[in-house]
């Protein structure tokens, strides 16, 4: 109706018409100015997801088959536009029969009743004076609501038949659904590794040092002490480790306070300290050139911690006890190359080739980076090597106009 409004004001002036709602001819002129004026409307952004809520509420249309969102591309657009022009188009025609046709049918229908309607002070034509014409007029007026009702309907399933067409997800709509629902399982499978790795590294330790303590009890006093002061370094640690996994949750929030991720050049001696802790001799060898793990981008820092964080997991949980760990971390040319090694538990249940959820974890990891990962037992032990490039999507986290000392050869640095 506004657009009809806006219409009456263009054409009454220019068909010299001074009651434009009083000439059928003015009102189908100030129509058919007005849905020009629509289709314009119709490219403002809120249309698309008014018009699909409106659909979803009215027309039973699944919700699958329309659109979310407003319309982006120039398709999505004009498809909108068409929409929104047949839904005014055809709401317009029914209020004006449904504003004309009831008074109507209603005076036929009581026509043959009452005398006084027979004249012309309701403008109806001569030939309802007929006799003939005169007792078929109920009949008329009968059919003219039926007819409306079923003009009405008709339109209804008009639209609901082009709904899913018109404002239906275009081919760039499906495809930016399609890239968001990846991005939310990346960052899903993303806070999943890092609870694995974080907590489930820790709940690993802390159970096999209470366990331990718990044996030596009423033996050894000392010991028991210094495995309750490692549970307790453990969840401390733990806790600041989850915060870090809950940023994954806060990216958005920039003020979100979150702690810093852990990396090899801060936080390697911590992990091994750990491990021993817990029961595990774990032989470290770190061979990074001069720099250390400082030199690492630092997301290959990142990864590289958590990767061998669960290698140490999984020896704790399946080497069995007095078992000892190796653990060698190399550049290798452009690589940077973990390699750890436990021996293998007298069932062999350690043997099973693919491990669960955080050998996956690894390989996706190391996959994230360009690199690769393998795990597997060889001659009686457990081995996994993982190959990290330096250099790969991470890049941006170098500063390239820093300059880089090159490397020298260096001996390993032993630890036991």
């Amino acid at each position: 109706m506004p657009y009809v409004f806006v219409g009456s004001v263009i054409v009454g002036p220019l068909l010299g018409e001074d009651a434009v709602f009083g000439s059928l001819t003015a009102q189908l002129a100030a129509f058919a100015v007005g849905l020009p004026l629509a289709a314009i409307t119709a490219l403002f952004p809120l249309t698309r997801p008014m018009s699909v809520a409106a659909v979803r509420a009215l027309c039973d249309v699944p919700g699958e088959s329309l659109a979310d969102g407003p319309a982006r591309s120039r398709t999505a657009r004009g498809r909108t536009v068409t929409w929104f022009t047949l839904h005014l188009g055809f709401g317009g025609i029914i209020s004006g029969m449904s504003l004309a046709l009831p008074p109507f049918a209603g005076v036929l229908i009581a026509l043959p009743f009452a005398a006084a309607l027979r004249g012309s002070r309701v403008g109806m034509p001569e030939v309802f004076g007929e006799g003939w014409l005169l007792a078929l007029s109920p009949v008329i007026g009968f059919a003219s609501l039926v007819a409306l009702a079923g003009c009405a309907a008709g339109a209804g399933t008009l639209l609901a038949r082009w709904a899913p067409e018109l404002l239906g997800p275009t081919p760039a709509d499906r495809l930016a659904a399609a890239e968001q629902r990846a991005a939310d399982l990346a960052v899903r499978n993303r806070l999943a590794r890092e609870l694995h790795d974080s907590v489930g590294h820790a709940l690993s330790a802390v159970t096999l040092q209470a366990s331990a303590a718990r044996r030596v009890l009423d033996k050894d006093p000392e010991f028991v002490r210094e495995a309750l002061t490692a549970i307790e370094e453990t969840t401390r640690r733990t806790v600041g480790e989850l915060d870090a996994v809950l940023g994954v949750l806060r990216e958005g929030d920039q003020t979100a306070p979150t702690a810093p991720a852990p990396t090899l050049a801060a936080d390697l001696d911590g992990l091994l300290k750990r491990t021993r802790a817990g029961g595990l001799r774990v032989r470290s060898a770190v061979e990074l050139g001069p720099q250390g793990p400082d030199a690492l981008p630092p997301m290959v820092s990142r990864e590289a911690y958590r990767i061998v964080q669960e290698s140490l997991s999984n020896a704790l949980r399946h080497a069995g006890p007095d078992a000892t760990a190796a653990l060698r971390i190399a550049l290798d040319g452009t690589d940077l190359e973990i390699l750890a090694q436990n021996p293998l538990p007298a069932t062999g249940a350690a043997s099973r080739r693919g491990g669960g959820h955080g050998l996956r974890g690894i390989t996706d990891r190391a996959r994230l980076l360009g690199g690769t990962a393998e795990a597997g037992p060889v001659d009686g032990t457990w081995r996994l090597r993982v190959r990290l490039p330096l250099k790969g999507p991470h890049d941006h986290d170098h500063d390239p106009k820093k300059p880089q000392k090159p490397q020298k050869p260096q001996k390993p640095k032993e630890s036991a």
